[in-house]
């Protein structure tokens, strides 16, 4: 067994602070008025003379608490934006400095939105949070139904063909990022050793499962040995996204193009494959007329085909495999288990949700079980 220790440091540092919340006593939501109340604090500080205005709660979001608000400045027009909060724990534990950098990182190359101000220590909020400029647009069509963001999305067309370069080229983009600059310090990359790459991500997910866990699963401990015993190499190491799929980008229903690229906060340096491989996860696509379409976007091999030409690279099968059932197996960390555990600890202000999603889990101990057993790969 290869060490949980051996990963990002910026990760390990996530799993201790996550393991010293676990005592604490329950969380609670915070309101509008007490959120007002510390945005006019915080902003007399930065923005001094600004006023806030319509502070409201934005729906979603089972990792952060969001609201929207207004801003107006003397002789400047009123601009929206978006404070994102941590509750004590998450469905994912992730880190503000890391998103607000990615964020800034990406402008002018990837539809985003501008982070502007951060307090990554939580000292003007309770919690560490980010504030953004507000992007408009959508995550699904209007007249889809009400699931959960992503799951089983259907775009149809024209949306399909209209979105479906823009997704790709976007990835593309975002793996060609120089990441080795000073403003993306908050990256470590795992230069050590071909396999590093692997490592490092295979134990992040690890060591949450582990400490996450809420009863033992036979199928998640033959996972993670068949990872251990047959990581790949990385010939190439990119910025990845780590959750780039339907349902994390906003788009224009009326014109289909994308207006921002969402939930960064899961971004590390890694290999390609690992985002193509979570973008390929069957639960975030959908079956018409007898056809599996990515993201509902294209057919599993047009998708990889696409990415192939549009970057230039070759995508190794054997490789993409191993992030297939990775993908299945740190989804399943997710949902049932660091979920589970937050709703359990009552540490999250969506608690319900969070028991609630948990009972998708079994469809990713099937999709583990479904990719062990792929005799080519065997």
């Amino acid at each position: 067994m290869i060490p949980y220790d051996d990963m990002e440091p910026a990760c390990a540092r996530l799993i201790a602070d996550r393991i010293r919340k676990r005592p604490q006593p329950p969380y609670s939501a915070r309101n509008t008025a007490e959120v007002a109340e510390r945005l006019e604090r915080f902003l007399a500080q930065h923005q001094p003379g600004a006023r806030v205005s319509g502070v409201a709660r934005m729906g979603g979001g089972a990792s952060k608490e969001q609201f929207v608000f207004t801003l107006d400045r003397d002789g400047a027009p009123s601009q929206r934006y978006v404070l994102r909060m941590d509750p004590a724990e998450a469905i994912t534990e992730t880190d503000r400095r890391r998103e607000h950098d990615i964020l800034r990182a990406v402008q002018g190359l990837i539809p985003a939105p501008l982070p502007v101000w951060l307090d990554q220590e939580g000292d003007a909020f309770g919690q560490p949070a980010v504030i953004m400029e507000f992007v408009g647009g959508v995550t699904k069509p209007s007249n889809a139904a009400a699931k959960a963001t992503g799951v089983g999305t259907w775009l149809g067309d024209p949306l399909r063909t209209q979105i479906g370069p823009q997704f790709v080229d976007h990835l593309v983009s975002l793996h060609g990022l120089k990441w080795d600059v000073p403003g993306l310090a908050s990256f470590q990359a795992p230069t050590a050793d071909p396999q590093q790459a692997a490592r490092w991500t295979l134990n992040y997910w690890r060591a949450l499962w582990a400490t996450d866990k809420v009863e033992d699963r036979p199928i998640m401990s033959y996972a993670e040995q068949w990872l251990i015993e047959n990581m790949p190499s990385c010939d190439e190491l990119v910025m990845i996204h780590g959750d780039y799929r339907t349902g994390n980008y906003l788009f224009d229903e009326s014109t289909g193009r994308i207006t921002a690229v969402l939930d960064w906060e899961l971004a590390r340096i890694g290999d390609f494959h690992e985002d193509l491989a979570y973008t390929l996860v069957q639960v975030f696509g959908t079956w018409d007329d007898g056809l599996f379409r990515v993201s509902d976007l294209y057919p599993r091999e047009e998708f990889i085909a696409a990415y192939e030409k549009a970057s230039g690279r070759t995508v190794n099968r054997r490789t993409l495999h191993w992030y297939d059932v990775l993908s299945a197996f740190k989804i399943y960390v997710v949902v049932a288990a660091s979920g589970l555990s937050a709703a359990r600890a009552a540490h999250n202000h969506q608690d319900v949700l969070l028991s609630f999603v948990a009972s998708i889990g079994p469809m990713f101990a099937d999709d583990m079980h479904r990719l062990l057993c792929m005799e080519e790969f065997a």
